[in-house]
């Protein structure tokens, strides 16, 4: 997988573009100068660089080092310092109550591998922390606009809430959107949706 990531970064393109995911950007208020935010997934960094530019530490973890490395340049062109690690999230040995966020954005994995990730995404936010998780929904196979074409990849609710059980889900929605996320995720789109708070 590492070697399918870093060919799929390795052009100068932003596979992704370099704007904030809509979600992230609709819930803006959240997140204030001198707050942490681990970015999990966070790819080419422009969810990660986003939230820098709004005054906050933020941790960009990755599988690809290609990703990485394009996220420092967009992070050096908008003057801006963020922190880059090189990880496989399954075998990483996570943070646990460091962050104030955590966001996850169309960040997909096996049934097997899911659920801890979910739960260590949970346990790196200090009490009261928030989680926002935006996924493609099991319907997003009959769509062309991205993500994962194995079904068990794909996010619904349900398996949302029996992941992390015991967290508090301030927002839950299935729905269908309008992407326009660079060319790596254009067109119509099924989503799942998550606002997430880990309980004080």
């Amino acid at each position: 997988m590492k070697e399918f990531w870093d060919t799929r970064y390795s052009g100068s393109e932003y596979v992704y573009g370099t704007a904030p995911n809509a979600y992230l950007l609709a819930h803006h208020g959240l997140y204030q100068a001198g707050q942490t935010v681990l970015a999990v997934g966070d790819g080419e960094g422009r969810n990660g660089v986003w939230l820098a530019s709004r005054g906050l530490s933020v941790t960009s973890v990755d599988f690809s080092q290609q990703a990485l490395s394009k996220a420092q340049a967009l992070a050096q062109h908008q003057g801006v310092i963020l922190e880059t690690v090189w990880a496989d999230l399954v075998g990483w040995k996570w943070p646990k109550g460091e962050f104030d966020h955590v966001i996850s954005i169309y960040v997909h994995l096996p049934p097997a591998q899911r659920r801890q990730v979910h739960q260590s995404m949970l346990e790196a936010l200090k009490p009261g922390g928030w989680l926002l998780l935006e996924a493609f929904h099991p319907e997003q196979i009959n769509y062309e606009s991205g993500g994962p074409r194995e079904p068990d990849m794909l996010y619904s609710s349900v398996m949302l809430r029996e992941d992390l059980a015991g967290a508090e889900f301030m927002e839950l929605a299935e729905l269908a959107v309008q992407l326009d996320e660079g060319p790596g995720h254009r067109g119509r789109a099924a989503v799942t949706r998550a606002l997430i708070r880990r309980p004080e």
